[in-house]
Formats: structure tokens, sequence, C-alpha cells
């Protein structure tokens, strides 16, 4: 049994061929995709298979969606600590006004925000944008 499987398995998501896949695109490419860039990245992937997965794998704390203006979501993977229960890797994230790639930013966290009495936060998104080292040079 490969990690990915494992690790799919840990979260209680069956590693189907198309799970594996994406998890590995995922992972290898170390960026933010959207569903149209894994389909460029998977080749031939049936639309409607990969929403699940990605649907499925954010439900499972598996990936995270981000939101970085552009008005598509796109998804990275999530810290070992996410869950079904709350995604809890809380980070920057990044995105290059040239490649127009999103990073996540891991090593750096969003600090716990305090909010006013009967105001309960959901979700937290902090978007930085500007040029990567990539095209910087």
């Amino acid at each position: 049994m490969t990690n990915i499987e494992n690790i799919l398995q840990d979260k209680n998501v069956r590693p189907t061929a198309m799970r594996l896949l994406v998890y590995k695109a995922l992972l290898e490419k170390n960026i933010a995709l959207s569903l149209n860039e894994l389909e460029d990245v998977l080749g031939r992937a049936d639309r409607t298979t990969l929403y699940r997965t990605i649907k499925t794998f954010e439900d499972s704390g598996i990936v995270h969606a981000i939101e970085d203006g552009s008005g598509i979501a796109k998804y990275a993977l999530c810290s070992p600590y996410c869950n079904a229960e709350a995604h809890r890797d809380l980070h920057l994230h990044f995105t290059c006004k040239i490649c127009e790639e999103t990073t996540c930013l891991t090593e750096y966290n969003i600090p716990k925000i305090k909010l006013p009495d009967n105001y309960l936060a959901e979700d937290v998104n902090l978007m930085v944008s500007g040029i990567c080292k990539n095209c910087h040079s």
C-alpha cells in the first residue's frame, strides 16, 4: 500500500484510481489548482468524477478551497491536522500577478482573531498578491 493510499484511508476515503491521481497531482504541483487546471494536468479526466473527488477531499479535510480573487476556486492539500469536522490549517496564501499561481505559505499562520460577542467565524482567508520568487528573478 502506498503512502497516499494510507493518507486517504486515514481520512476514511477509499483510495480509488481517480482519488490517487488527484492527490498525487496536487502533491507534485505543490500549488493550488482549479478544476480546469487539474483537468489539464490529468489529461482526459471525467469532469464529474473530478468534481466529486475534490468535494470528497474537501469534506474529509484532505484539501481546502482558496478564493484568490480570480473568481475561480483553487484547491490545495491540507495539513495532516485537518479533518472532516474542521480545517485547522489557517495560513497565508500568495497569488503571483505574473504567473497567476496561488501558493500556500504554511509557515505563516493566520493568528487567532478575537471577534466581538455574538460573532462566529466560519472561515478565514488571508490572501497576499504580488510577484512570486520564480517570476521575481
